[in-house]
């Protein structure tokens, strides 16, 4: 399938969020990552900035959220109009997790489920059957601006193996040191889905830079 590019605003200017979305709309998706400060160290964005978001864009908003028991913010988050709701694994009990995907997908919205560097693959697969989104993280989830840590390109292939088995119809998703030198390795493992922050919004011409991710997927 054709590469999808999903710009995180963790590298926008937040001063002009709106002008900044006038410059990623070639792009597929916008990638939004929220951080608590307590399952990463870092803090950012919320519910209101995912609702300004909505009322701005037509976008699909792909919600990451790096969060302590994220069932607890479901129900916020899909009202504020998330469209993926991407929870990780490791941020809650089984039973948890189990919780809020159902949650999400009663609520209209794709659940995810998203893996740190530390987690294998085969973790995501009881609730593959359920799921629109898979999230491999590149980097260990919290800061932008990490380098690609390029041993993750086996729990890609891994979890498209699982997909493939599975459920088919679920997106692959890469988030971390994702550039025009990293895409092409990750699109061959397997991924669909291709998140990039300084990549897109550190470069003048956007436009340019979305187009340059996607020939790297075919280079």
């Amino acid at each position: 399938m054709r590469p999808l590019i999903a710009p995180s605003i963790l590298s926008a200017d937040f001063c002009r969020l709106a002008q900044e979305l006038e410059t990623v709309q070639t792009a597929d998706w916008l990638h939004v990552d929220v951080m608590d400060g307590q399952f990463v160290p870092n803090l950012t964005v919320g519910v209101p900035v995912v609702e300004s978001l909505r009322a701005t864009t037509d976008m699909v908003l792909d919600v990451h959220l790096m969060i302590e028991k994220p069932l607890r913010y479901v129900e916020a988050f899909a009202k504020a109009g998330a469209d993926y709701l991407t929870f990780h694994l490791e941020a809650d009990h089984p039973t948890g997790i189990r919780a809020a995907v159902d949650r999400a997908a009663q609520l209209g919205v794709k659940p995810g489920v998203a893996l740190r560097p530390i987690t294998k693959a085969e973790a995501v697969a009881p609730y593959l059957p359920d799921l629109d989104l898979v999230l491999v993280m590149t980097v260990e989830p919290g800061f932008g601006g990490q380098a690609f840590l390029a041993d993750q390109l086996d729990t890609v292939r891994a979890a498209r193996a699982l997909i493939h088995k599975l459920n088919p119809n679920c997106l692959l998703e890469v988030d971390g040191g994702i550039d025009p030198a990293t895409i092409g390795a990750a699109f061959a493992a397997g991924a669909d889905v291709f998140v990039a922050g300084s990549a897109v919004f550190g470069r003048p011409d956007r436009a340019a830079a979305i187009a340059e991710l996607r020939g790297g997927c075919h280079g």
